[in-house]
């Protein structure tokens, strides 16, 4: 329709500056001094070509070229104006279908335009195209080769490794636990704040155990599209049965299973039909079929009952932060590749790191290591590792601001009420 209107504005013609009224007040004053008339074939419409006497020419297309013919006659300047009316020309076959043929065009060239458009998204045509693959999942796998994490990487969790050995057993040898009638959890969800070291913990057990590893966060399922994200979720676990024995470990699984009937919309409507395929599918593999499902979660409040039932999640390990041993041993693996100074005693810096997460005291020893590179220096002091906590934990000094002696009197009261 947009592509006829185009059409249709193109092909009818336009006067700038030259109307019916124009022609008749030119009458009037007795300035014109001829007129063609070129009538349309079978139409009382026609294009009017008017001569004035400064010797400019003018043009203007009526709806009925009899209302002009009947201007000059009734003009009392008729006798000095030269009327010619032309004979209607018959129009072509291919003036009618002109029209026709520019439209078959664009639309071909649109067609092809967008092909090549989706053909190129990525890099190749067909099966190969973003849109083809639109529905696949976005899971990334990791080989069993290609995965150097074990329980030897993971430092500071030992109980929660303790909990996930059998796990890692079941894969290597699950003939021994099939014989006793024991069936291994389908899912195993890693609850904890952010920077504990959930999905290191969760890739270890998969290289532990020697297995394929697929990794994918929830968002990468939930799309606007109604209907994308379970069949992302089908893709997903028909890739897993695949390559079993296998480990599915799903990060920040709250983003795709919240409690349903929370919110309203088309997006929550996707979230739902994503979270009941997700169930099916844990519900659907077999007892000991060699997949392992492990889940990443800080809001485990808010996840659904359903998936947390026995059968689908039976287990849940929650991951905390780190005591002052643990702290210790994660600062150990972090200063494997960092150059430290005689006066850097790590078991001091875990005693005054309490509550900081694995994530926390990585970032803490490469600020040191980056101030300590900012000045010139080729190890990491002691002093620096201090300042950066200071650094991280409240920001850095702000030497230009001036306190006002009402200001440290104000905090001084407020500091001894604490006392």
């Amino acid at each position: 329709m947009i592509i006829l209107y185009v059409i249709e504005m193109i092909a009818t013609p336009k006067v700038a500056d030259y109307s019916v009224v124009s022609f008749n007040h030119d009458l009037k004053e007795g300035i014109v001094t001829s007129v063609e008339i070129y009538p349309s074939k079978g139409e009382r419409t026609g294009r009017v070509i008017v001569s004035l006497n400064n010797g400019k020419t003018k043009q203007f297309f009526t709806t009925n070229v009899n209302d002009v013919t009947d201007s000059i006659n009734k003009s009392e300047f008729d006798e000095n104006i030269t009327l010619h009316i032309h004979e209607a020309q018959k129009e072509s076959l291919f003036e009618k279908i002109l029209p026709y043929i520019f439209c078959l065009v664009v639309m071909m060239m649109c067609f092809f335009l967008i092909s090549g458009m989706l053909n190129g998204l990525s890099g190749g045509g067909g099966a190969n195209s973003r849109l083809a693959n639109f529905n696949k999942s976005h899971a990334r796998m990791v080989e069993k080769d290609d995965n150097n994490i074990s329980f030897a990487n993971v430092a500071g969790l030992e109980e929660e490794k303790a909990e996930l050995a059998e796990i890692v057993d079941f894969l290597k040898d699950p003939k021994k636990y099939i014989a006793v009638g024991a069936k291994i959890p389908k899912g195993i969800l890693l609850e904890g704040v952010p920077g504990t070291g959930k999905t290191l913990l969760a890739k270890a057990v998969a290289g532990e155990a020697g297995v394929t590893f697929f990794t994918i966060s929830g968002s990468d399922f939930v799309e606007m599209f109604v209907g994308v994200g379970a069949s992302r979720v089908r893709d997903l676990f028909n890739d897993a049965k695949l390559h079993k024995p296998c480990v599915v470990f799903i990060d920040e699984i709250d983003a795709v299973a919240r409690r349903r009937g929370t919110g309203m919309g088309g997006g929550h409507d996707e979230r739902e039909q994503t979270l009941n395929q997700l169930l099916v599918e844990m519900d659907g593999f077999e007892d000991n079929s060699g997949i392992v499902v492990l889940a990443a979660t800080n809001r485990v409040d808010i996840l659904d009952p359903a998936i947390l039932r026995p059968g689908r999640f039976d287990r849940k390990i929650v991951v905390g932060r780190p005591d002052v041993k643990g702290r210790t041993e994660i600062l150990k693996v972090h200063a494997k590749d960092k150059m430290l100074s005689d006066d850097v005693n790590l078991d001091d810096i875990a005693r005054i790191t309490a509550g900081f997460t694995g994530a926390d005291l990585a970032n803490l020893l490469n600020e040191a290591a980056i101030k300590a590179a900012g000045e010139g220096r080729s190890s990491i002091k002691d002093e620096d590792i201090k300042k950066s906590l200071i650094r991280v934990g409240i920001g850095t000094e702000k030497k230009s601001r001036v306190v006002s002696d009402l200001e440290k009197k104000i905090v001084a009261y407020h500091e001894a009420g604490h006392a």
